[in-house]
């Protein structure tokens, strides 16, 4: 993953999941994000396996984290949220 910093990427939520390898579903994912909800960074891996891995920064305003915890909690993918991470916290924020 390249990158670093950016001023742009206010109110960002950093989620990891694991995601079935099987057609569509990462589609259907990415369909069912709110409109307004901006995919801020975005790093999918597999390692041949039945499963990929995805982090994600998401741009959520404050008004709708309840929102967004509701639509994560009804996800069928497991998911971490990893925004206090230090690792995060010294290189992306």
């Amino acid at each position: 993953m390249i990158g670093g910093r950016s001023e742009l990427a206010r109110d960002e939520r950093l989620y990891r999941f694991v995601f079935p390898e099987r057609p569509g579903a990462l589609m259907q994912f990415l369909s069912s994000l709110h409109p307004g909800w901006n995919i801020s960074l975005f790093h999918y891996r597999n390692q041949g396996a039945d499963y990929g891995r995805i982090l994600v920064g998401i741009q959520v305003p404050r008004e709708d984290r309840r929102a967004l915890r509701e639509f994560l909690d009804g996800l069928a993918h497991p998911c971490v949220d990893e925004t206090d991470n230090p690792a995060y916290r010294q290189f992306l924020r």
